[in-house]
């Protein structure tokens, strides 16, 4: 096992590289996704046993054959967060129900009708673009959180942050066995003594957390307004889906819309948002970093996955373990994301290289660029509530775009 270059996706893990490998996954997902119930308000114990629940669901759903971690979603912040200030945080869990519910739906109306109309909506030479938005338009984030945008940049957080993206970088070509298939982890516990070592870790809160922690659940409450505030959200996450799901496939290279199906992974994704409503935590979607970790290391394994949802509910009942964890500083995961965020945005291109798109042709051309250029611009387009800007409003644009060219073909006008 340990001299193969690529684990697959149903490959059996030992348990001497499944423990490691599932760490590095629940460290890759772990900043981002307490983030959320931090800005909600609400403890990340039961966000962190709905990740580790909603993952292995999702596995369940998929059969096994879609490797994705499901951390907190991004997506409902700006909606939620009106709902939460005016009618409280379980008016904002009604709507995390009905939005899940919606997906639900949908996934089943893609089961009914087929995932086809993918290639016509989104071509190679539009979704290209798109999945490489994805790492693109996150990587001012990695760099916010090393502390590199600050007006007063501290010397200490660019050390740790220079230590884990430099062993992060340089482990990820010169490991070799075993301690290269967890250049993350390494990367993550180098930066971490790092910091330890400038002095900017604080175990204050460590010491006053309990060992053992029951998640607070909660039950939601719903309101018609609060419902049309959040819904128009499942747009959003829906082309997050999809391209998160095309990039996994790159990576792992396998079709993964067509096996087990972009119904399938849809229904887990949604399912689990659903839930999350139903018992007080935040919707959960799959994560880019975790699949930068797959595209570093070259494992697939959905038992390594497994594992680390595992890890995570283990987490979320362990009050000074998750309080421990909560202790790695921004400059760690900044250095760490400012790779993963970049691979992803790799994979966007490397879709453009594998179809051999023909930037010959106008159309090509024409699709890529204006992808690009919306997804990057700052361009928002709001729609009460709801705003769209970087990749999803990218993600719509060439949409529209391409099935426009699409009609001009069928009636014969294009110049093609």
């Amino acid at each position: 096992m340990e001299s193969r270059k690529i684990i697959q996706v149903e490959d059996k893990v030992p348990a001497k590289l499944l423990i490691p490998l599932s760490i590095q996954h629940m460290f890759a997902m772990f900043g981002a996704s307490v983030l959320v119930p931090f800005l909600f308000g609400i403890s990340p114990a039961i966000v962190l046993f709905m990740n580790g629940v909603g993952t292995l669901l999702f596995i369940a759903i998929t059969k096994g054959k879609a490797p994705a971690y499901l951390g907190s979603s991004f997506a409902f912040l700006a909606p939620a967060g009106i709902v939460i200030s005016e009618m409280g945080y379980q008016y904002a869990l009604g709507g995390f129900v009905v939005v899940g519910f919606c997906g639900c739906i949908l996934a089943l109306i893609i089961y009914k009708f087929g995932s086809d109309w993918i290639d016509i909506v989104l071509p190679p030479a539009a979704m290209g673009p798109v999945v490489a938005l994805i790492g693109l338009e996150l990587s001012s984030s990695a760099a916010s959180n090393a502390g590199l945008l600050d007006e007063v940049i501290n010397p200490k957080n660019v050390i740790v942050f220079a230590v884990t993206l430099g062993v992060a970088v340089f482990g990820n070509i010169v490991f070799r066995g075993f301690l290269s298939v967890i250049p993350i982890l390494i990367a993550v516990i180098a930066g971490y003594v790092a910091a330890l070592c400038c002095g900017i870790v604080d175990f204050t809160e460590v010491a006053k957390a309990s060992w053992f922690a029951l998640p607070n659940f909660q039950t939601p409450k719903f309101s018609m307004e609060a419902i049309m505030i959040i819904l128009p959200v499942i747009l959003v996450i829906a082309s997050e889906h999809i391209g998160h799901q095309v990039v996994t496939s790159k990576i792992v290279g396998r079709d993964l819309l067509k096996d087990p199906g972009l119904h399938r992974s849809l229904l887990g994704d949604n399912l689990s948002t659903m839930i999350s409503g139903m018992i007080g935590s935040v919707p959960t979607t799959t994560y880019g970093e975790n699949i930068g970790v797959m595209a570093v290391t070259k494992v697939y394994s959905v038992r390594v996955i497994a594992g680390a949802a595992v890890l995570s509910i283990i987490c979320s009942f362990v009050g000074k373990l998750s309080t421990l964890i909560q202790t790695i500083p921004g400059p760690v995961i900044g250095g760490i994301s400012f790779l993963l965020y970049g691979m992803i945005g790799a994979s966007g291109i490397r879709i453009l290289v594998d179809a051999q798109v023909d930037y010959g042709r106008s159309r090509n051309l024409t699709l890529t660029s204006v992808v690009f250029v919306t997804g990057l611009s700052g361009i928002a387009v709001k729609f009460g509530d709801i705003q769209l800007t970087g990749m999803v409003l990218a993600c719509v644009v060439g949409m529209i775009l391409s099935l426009a060219f699409y009609i001009l073909d069928k009636l014969k006008l294009t110049n093609d």
